[in-house]
């Protein structure tokens, strides 16, 4: 069982000043520890609200790296949540589950010449190894099993709606074209058959 631990109110954004509450959880059988957080009680409303599972980013969420866009679709479900509501999960899934360290390796195959999954590949790991399964738990811990996903990405609808989340729309979200990046996005494009909008 996977219960609501705690639910401390804070502000966040590139001005900490959108108010949201940020909540842990008990009983993840991974032992990582996401969390969620919940704007204008997004949770408590009878309508489907907004979601968007983010998964941990630390080059992109926090410095801001030319190599991804991660910190940029980040600010946007911010910015979008503060202004409608909705449920944001940061999931403690660095590099698509291979890691931090994993994924500085990374960085360097692609520097000389590999796309990301190339990259991941040679070093012995899959396209994606990331499991939605706790994300799933997690909405159901909150009551929340219709939703409205923010997502470019088919493998977040496909394995929520397997884990037996609703979907009643997906939201996309802006392609973040940026010096550096522009490979990287069209090539989650092409393989990981991500919905982007390049115009």
């Amino acid at each position: 069982m996977v219960n609501v631990r705690a639910r401390v109110p804070f502000k966040v954004g590139l001005n900490s000043d959108i108010e949201a509450d940020l909540l842990s959880f008990n009983g993840l059988e991974s032992g990582k520890e996401h969390v969620a957080l919940i704007f204008q009680d997004a949770d408590k409303q009878s309508s489907p609200p907004l979601v968007r599972m983010h998964s941990e980013c630390l080059t992109g969420d926090v410095f801001h790296s030319s190599r991804c866009d991660c910190g940029e679709q980040l600010d946007e479900t911010l910015n979008k949540m503060g202004e409608q509501g909705g449920v944001l999960l940061y999931l403690r899934q660095e590099g698509r589950g291979i890691g931090l360290y994993n994924k500085i390796d990374a960085y360097e195959l692609q520097s000389q010449g590999m796309n990301t999954y190339e990259a991941n590949n040679h070093l012995g790991f899959g396209d994606d190894l990331r499991d939605f399964t706790e994300a799933a738990l997690m909405l159901k811990a909150l009551g929340l099993t219709n939703i409205r996903l923010i997502t470019n990405n088919p493998k977040k609808i496909n394995e929520l709606e397997a884990l037996g989340i609703t979907i009643s729309e997906v939201v996309g979200t802006k392609a973040h074209v940026k010096d550096g990046n522009e490979s990287y996005l069209r090539t989650k494009a092409s393989r990981g058959k991500h919905r982007f909008n390049f115009d």
